[in-house]
C-alpha cells in the first residue's frame, strides 16, 4: 500500500480536485484505492455529497479512538465505491478543527494516522489523502503517514509562496523523522496561452528538476462542471484533457512505485 498525501499550505491550487481525480484515475487503472478527506472544511466530502452532519462515523473517530479499535472503525467509516471501478471514500468532519486542542496532551499525536492505517494495508494499493491547508496536527499526521506527498502548485507567481511554506514544514519534519518525506510538485491550472503561466512552469522546472512531475494539469472547464454535479471528471468526460492528464499522473506515480 502506498499512502499519497495531497498537500499545500495555499488554498485554491487544485488540492481537492487532485485528490479526487487522482484517486479516480488510480481506481480506473485497476488499483484498489481509498480517498480520505482530512480537511475540516470537508470540501472533498461535500463534493461527493457526503455531508458530515448526516454521517454517524467520519475520520474524526479515528483520532478519538483507542489503538485497538481502528480496524472495526474503518469498516464503519469507509463508504464503498458507489459504482464499479471507482474509489472507496472516508469523509471528514468539521470538528477535525478541534483536534489541535483535544490531542494537545496525547503522546505520539503526530503518528496517530500512521498507526491507524495499519489495518488497511491488505485492503488497498493506494490511499490518497486530501490534506488541510494549514500546519497543525492533521497535516503533520498526513505527512508522517505518507509514502509520497503531491504538492499541487497553480502556475501563478503568488502560488509559489505556498510552495515555500510546505517545503519549510517538510524540512522541519525531516529533522525528526527516521526517513525523509518523499515529495513531488504538480503544476496545475496551466494556461499555455498565458506568458506568466509559461514562465512559472519554466521556473518550477529549473528549481525543482526531477521533483516536479512530468505531468502538467491544464485548465479544463470539465473540473468545474464535475464539481457542480458532485462527480469526478471521469464521470463528465473521460476523454477530456483534464481526465487524460490525471490518468497520466496516475501512471507516472504507479511507474515510480513499481
Amino acid at each position: 500500500m502506498q499512502v499519497i498525501a495531497v498537500a499545500n499550505q495555499k488554498g485554491g491550487v487544485g488540492k481537492t480536485t487532485t485528490s479526487l481525480s487522482l484517486g479516480a484515475a488510480l481506481a480506473l487503472a485497476g488499483h484498489k484505492t481509498l480517498v480520505m478527506d482530512l480537511d475540516p472544511h470537508a470540501c472533498a466530502s461535500i463534493h461527493l455529497a457526503y455531508y458530515p452532519e448526516n454521517l454517524e462515523y467520519t475520520v474524526l473517530d479515528i483520532f478519538q479512538a483507542e489503538k485497538g479499535d481502528y480496524a472495526a472503525l474503518w469498516d464503519k467509516i469507509v463508504h464503498p465505491a458507489d459504482h464499479e471501478g471507482f474509489f472507496d471514500f472516508a469523509a471528514a468532519h468539521i470538528r477535525l478543527s478541534e483536534l489541535e486542542m483535544d490531542l494537545k496532551s496525547r503522546a505520539g499525536r503526530g503518528a496517530i494516522l500512521t498507526e491507524a492505517l495499519a489495518p488497511l494495508r491488505q485492503r488497498y494499493e493506494y490511499i490518497v489523502i486530501d490534506c488541510p491547508p494549514h500546519v497543525g496536527v492533521l497535516l503533520v499526521n498526513a505527512l508522517v503517514a505518507s509514502d509520497l506527498v503531491i504538492i499541487p502548485i497553480q502556475t501563478d507567481f503568488l502560488a509559489l509562496h505556498g510552495l515555500r511554506l510546505i517545503f519549510d514544514t517538510i524540512r522541519t519534519l525531516n529533522r525528526v523523522l527516521p526517513r525523509p518525506i518523499n515529495f513531488r510538485a504538480l503544476a496545475t491550472m496551466f494556461d499555455r496561452r498565458a506568458g506568466a503561466c509559461r514562465r512559472v512552469l519554466n521556473l518550477l522546472r529549473k528549481k525543482l528538476g526531477p521533483r516536479l512531475c512530468d505531468t502538467v494539469i491544464n485548465l479544463d472547464t470539465n473540473f468545474r462542471e464535475a464539481s457542480a454535479k458532485g462527480k469526478v471528471i471521469y464521470e463528465i468526460d473521460p476523454a477530456s484533457r483534464g481526465a487524460v492528464e490525471y490518468s497520466l499522473l496516475a501512471k507516472e506515480i504507479a511507474n515510480e512505485n513499481a
